[in-house]
């Protein structure tokens, strides 16, 4: 039995707690604070998540009163924007393997989780990513799952790999670290299109259309980058990204929904209640395709709708009068 420490009191977050406590770790959610700590330690869970029930081997603390001498490793599970702030502060937990659960890129920097964890002092060979087709309700449910666990220290991927593995959640491991993050965070605007035209009244053609040719810009960006065009074929690209563009709780989706319903996107965001990666990430993945000459027209009219430079029907007329084009299996 190991020990690990999962920062952030999110729905994600207390999931991956759960599934660390069935498999007999004992673990300590961190928090920002000692009272938010004694309401997670109260209600055993949060309201948001009606499934889930905190064995008593789970204790929460305040961040700042826990020590790295305590753990095997650390799981960070806020949000993508407030990793670099939320971090454990002292050299010791540097020291400590870190497996990053958020799935977007850093506004300010346009750096993926990894390299935030790397920016602020961890080694890579520590340093871990997780992602896949996993929805916490679902997972809570005991519906079964499956994630990858990347690294590019195989050792550390499958240290991941063998903590959260259980009989109803199966850890696959990568050593691209570079594309799964990538697949993580991309997937969630193709998620807001596809949310759209369900918001619309479209069917599944035009769902599975979105879906499809979102993949490939998807990959093209990923390969653009380094990653490998193999995990775009995985549970972080395709797996991801048909979860989080079918399911109705994909708070993804929803925004798009919403917004083919007439909301605004801060009306959108605020009905959600919770971050909505997609909606932050997709200016930045924009950047990151201009840079190095990615085509990513799905992605491009989504800030387009987010910036409120057009309508959603204008957004769905511009990618159906783009010049036609020879579908590829080309890796490029």
């Amino acid at each position: 039995m190991a020990t690990f420490a999962v920062l952030g009191a999110t729905s994600w977050g207390l999931t991956l707690t759960w599934l660390l406590s069935q498999n007999g770790h004992r673990v300590v959610v961190l928090t920002r604070t000692e009272d938010e700590a004694a309401r997670v330690t109260a209600a055993r869970g949060i309201a948001r998540l009606p499934e889930l029930e905190l064995p008593a081997t789970v204790a929460a603390s305040a961040v700042t009163a826990s020590d790295p001498r305590d753990f095997d490793g650390l799981v960070v599970v806020v949000p993508a924007q407030h990793v670099a702030r939320s971090l454990p502060p002292g050299a010791g937990w540097r020291d400590v393997p870190v497996l990053s659960a958020a799935k977007g890129i850093e506004v300010a920097t346009g750096r993926r989780m990894s390299e935030v964890l790397a920016a602020s002092g961890w080694a890579a060979e520590r340093i871990a990513a997780l992602s896949g087709p996993n929805l916490a309700h679902e997972v809570l449910r005991g519906d079964p799952a499956a994630a990858v666990a990347a690294s590019t220290d195989e050792a550390r991927a499958a240290q991941w790999q063998t903590a959260l593995s259980g009989p109803r959640f199966r850890v696959y491991s990568s050593t691209d670290i570079v594309g799964v993050e990538l697949a993580g965070a991309t997937k969630n605007i193709i998620a807001i299109a596809a949310g759209v035209a369900a918001g619309l009244g479209f069917g599944a053609n035009t769902i599975a259309a979105l879906v499809t040719r979102g993949l490939a810009e998807m990959t093209r960006l990923g390969v653009a980058w380094g990653a490998d065009f193999a995990t775009y074929l995985g549970l972080a690209g395709v797996g991801d990204l048909t979860a989080t563009c079918f399911s109705p709780l994909s708070r993804n989706r929803r925004l798009g929904e919403l917004l083919a319903a007439g909301l605004t996107p801060a009306e959108a965001v605020a009905r959600i209640g919770e971050v909505v990666e997609g909606a932050t990430t997709a200016p930045v993945v924009l950047g990151l395709a201009d840079a190095r000459g990615v085509d990513v027209p799905i992605t491009q009219e989504v800030v387009a709708v987010l910036r409120g430079e057009i309508m959603v029907k204008d957004a769905i007329d511009d990618l159906l009068s783009r010049g036609l084009k020879r579908e590829t299996n080309q890796r490029q």
